[in-house]
């Protein structure tokens, strides 16, 4: 099975944790950065609150259950249906959209092999 990553991102004092196929992690990583470039041209009252990402690292061990680690589609799920929830009509919301759901259809597929190689 692929090594895992462990993204940390942070949203006000609020920490998270994804865990990602190291594989995928750049793909978090670029999505994350260029989600909060266009999330301020949006005009919708009902836009999410994104977290940054603030680190990448290859081991993690969390000893406080109050950080709970999210699985990288968990994650990318909760992503997709936030953005999917944003009535927008000014800005091409679309585009943003398609950059969700073509990390999560990968990620999709590779949990589901991964858990056919099990």
């Amino acid at each position: 099975m692929e090594k895992q990553r462990y993204g940390v991102l942070k949203l006000g004092e609020r920490l998270e944790f994804v865990e990602m196929p190291e594989s995928h992690m750049y793909q978090l990583t670029a999505l994350n950065r260029r989600l909060h470039k266009e999330i301020g041209k949006l005009t919708a009252a009902n836009t999410p609150e994104l977290p940054h990402l603030i680190a990448e690292c290859e081991s993690l061990e969390l000893v406080d259950p109050a950080y709970p680690l999210l699985n990288g589609l968990e994650y990318i799920n909760q992503l997709e249906q936030a953005f999917a929830a944003i009535e927008e009509s000014s800005y091409p919301l679309i585009s943003l959209l398609t950059e969700i759901r073509a990390l999560q259809a990968q990620l999709e597929q590779w949990y589901e092999e991964a858990q056919e190689s099990v």
